[in-house]
């Protein structure tokens, strides 16, 4: 099997697993998916997959129309019948519900994603007169309540990286795993602290992507674009202790190129490093619950409040629209504006 780029795999494995969950789905479901392929990443046409998969079978459960069919053979007619009603009714059944004996739930994030999926979906065939009317588009999305940003604080980042390291508050069983893994874990966690890149990118990093004489990584930004982000010494140090150690590392068939390997010698997953994340914050913060966006988020933090450039932290983070950057980070915008209202002295101590 060739060495191939994470994320072209990655998409190859959405597609194999969007066609799974067409099957499920009525048949003109099919057009709306191919219609949006140029425009959105495989991962978040899964998401409407399983989204619009959600809302179906509550359609098909709770309206004595759309019971008497098969949901396969839900005409797409079905979306001029379908009222507000019906779609709010749908809303309320999203905060929790059984689905093949499994209970689910749902906060307002995942009830508003869910509305933005059928939203889309609505105003696909909307536009192209397939139907008369946008149902969906009169539901207005419940009011979200803004989430505090959950980060390490500058003490917590010394004592989680010498976690990293040391290992000493491990386990004795997690410590025997710890000194097969340090260097190679270190290397990853000041990346990501260092330079605020997602896990995605982490994990898809390929030996040629790094760039140690300007400092430098390659990485596939959500969407597919290319980027070279930039790190500083500490984040150098601690990929150049890695990449000897990776040298001596003959790894799988298929995964020559990829940078960051598991202990099977393979391109190391997302939800490792995930884990990793949890297992090592664990031991720093039991109050806080860090993952891998989160050390984006510290990164971001730092990065705003060395600088005081929104602009920049977009730019680094990979935010295509600044006000995306400007709503996580608007708390220290104020952080900083009360700061500056003590700055200045009026009048001078005599």
């Amino acid at each position: 099997m060739p060495d191939e780029a994470y994320h072209t795999q990655v998409n190859k494995k959405n597609q194999l697993k969007l066609r799974e969950l067409l099957k499920e789905l009525p048949e003109f479901c099919k057009e709306f998916f191919i219609g949006i392929e140029q425009t959105t990443q495989s991962r978040t046409r899964i998401a409407y997959a399983y989204d619009l998969g959600i809302f179906f079978h509550f359609m098909h459960e709770s309206n004595p129309q759309c019971a008497k069919m098969e949901i396969k053979d839900f005409p797409i007619s079905v979306l001029d019948m379908i009222r507000t009603s019906d779609i709010e009714e749908y809303l309320s059944y999203l905060r929790y519900y059984v689905k093949d004996g499994k209970e689910f739930t749902n906060d307002e994030r995942g009830i508003v994603r869910k509305l933005a999926s059928l939203k889309s979906f609505y105003n696909y065939f909307y536009r192209r007169e397939l139907i008369k009317k946008n149902t969906a588009e009169l539901v207005k999305l419940p009011k979200r309540h803004e989430k505090n940003i959950i980060r390490l604080d500058v003490d917590e980042i010394v004592k989680f990286l010498d976690q990293v390291e040391s290992g000493d508050k491990l386990t004795p069983k997690q410590q025997a795993y710890h000194e097969q893994t340090k260097v190679r874990d270190l290397a990853m966690m000041t990346l990501l602290l260092g330079t605020g890149i997602r896990v995605s990118e982490c994990v898809g990093l390929n030996i040629d992507d790094i760039d140690f004489e300007n400092n430098g990584i390659k990485i596939y930004r959500k969407g597919g674009n290319e980027s070279v982000v930039y790190f500083g010494p500490e984040v150098e140090e601690a990929l150049h202790d890695y990449y000897y150690e990776r040298q001596g590392v003959i790894p799988v068939q298929g995964h020559e190129n990829a940078f960051f390997l598991s202990m099977q010698k393979k391109r190391i997953s997302v939800r490792s490093v995930e884990n990793l994340v949890k297992k090592y914050s664990k031991l720093v913060t039991s109050l806080k619950n860090i993952t891998p966006h989160k050390l984006r988020s510290t990164y971001g933090t730092e990065l705003y409040r060395e600088t005081g450039d929104i602009y920049l932290v977009a730019d680094v983070l990979g935010h295509k629209d600044v006000n995306t950057t400007k709503k996580h980070y608007a708390a220290l915008g104020d952080e900083r504006r009360r700061r500056a209202a003590s700055a200045v002295h009026l009048r001078k101590d005599e």
